[in-house]
C-alpha cells in the first residue's frame, strides 16, 4: 500500500532547489489525498494538512527565496513580481475554500481551480525562477537559503493571510499571526478530539 502521508519529510534537503520542488511534490499528493478521501473527518484532515504545508511553503518562498531571486536571477523583479501575483491568488483561493469547508457541495470544484493554480504556479517557479537560481547561485547560497527557508517555515504562519506576499510584510506580520494559527489549530483539534 503505498500511503503518501508516509512520505519523509523535505527536511533533509540541503539545497534550496531541491527542497522546494520535493515539497511542490508533496504539495501535488496532498491535492490528490486531499480528493481521494471520502468526506467527513479524514477529508477534513487531509485538506487542513494540505492548508498548513502550502501556507508555511509559500511564507518561506516570500522570506527567503524570492527576495534573494530578485537580486541574483535575470529578470529577477519581473519574475518575482510574478511568481507573487500567483501566490497572492492562491492564497484568496485558499482562504476562501478553507472558509466553505470540506463538507461543502462546492468543495471539489473550486479545489479543482486552487489545485490548477497552485500546480501552475509550481511550475512557474521551477522553470521561470528555481532554474535560473541553481544556474546563477554557489552551492553555498542554496545551502544557506536552504537552511533559511527550513528556519522560516519553522516559525511560518499555518493558514493563508493574502496581502503578506513581500519579505517585509511576512516579516512584520508572520510571527503574530503564526501565533493566532497555531493557536487556532491546537484549538480546531482538541474540538475535534472531544467530538465537538
Amino acid at each position: 500500500m503505498n500511503d503518501r502521508r508516509t512520505m519523509p519529510e523535505p527536511m533533509s534537503e540541503n539545497d534550496v532547489v531541491d527542497l522546494l520542488v520535493r515539497q511542490h511534490a508533496m504539495i501535488r499528493n496532498l491535492f490528490d489525498e486531499v480528493e481521494e478521501a471520502p468526506t467527513g473527518a479524514r477529508r477534513a484532515d487531509a485538506f487542513q494538512r494540505l492548508v498548513r504545508m502550502l501556507a508555511v511553503h509559500e511564507t518561506a518562498e516570500e522570506e527567503i527565496v524570492h527576495p534573494y531571486a530578485r537580486l541574483k536571477i535575470e529578470d529577477g523583479g519581473e519574475v518575482v513580481d510574478a511568481r507573487l501575483a500567483e501566490e497572492r491568488e492562491a492564497k484568496q483561493l485558499l482562504v476562501d475554500l478553507e472558509e466553505l469547508g470540506p463538507g461543502h457541495p462546492e468543495f471539489s470544484a473550486r479545489l479543482q481551480v486552487l489545485r490548477a493554480a497552485v500546480l501552475t504556479h509550481a511550475h512557474a517557479e521551477e522553470s521561470h525562477e528555481f532554474a535560473q537560481l541553481r544556474a546563477r547561485t554557489s552551492v553555498a547560497e542554496r545551502r544557506a537559503m536552504a537552511a533559511g527557508v527550513k528556519a522560516a517555515e519553522a516559525l511560518a504562519p499555518t493558514h493563508p493571510h493574502p496581502g503578506t506576499e513581500s519579505m517585509m510584510m511576512n516579516l512584520l506580520f508572520g510571527p503574530p499571526l503564526a501565533i493566532v494559527d497555531r493557536t487556532r489549530d491546537v484549538i480546531r483539534q482538541a474540538m475535534r478530539g472531544s467530538g465537538g
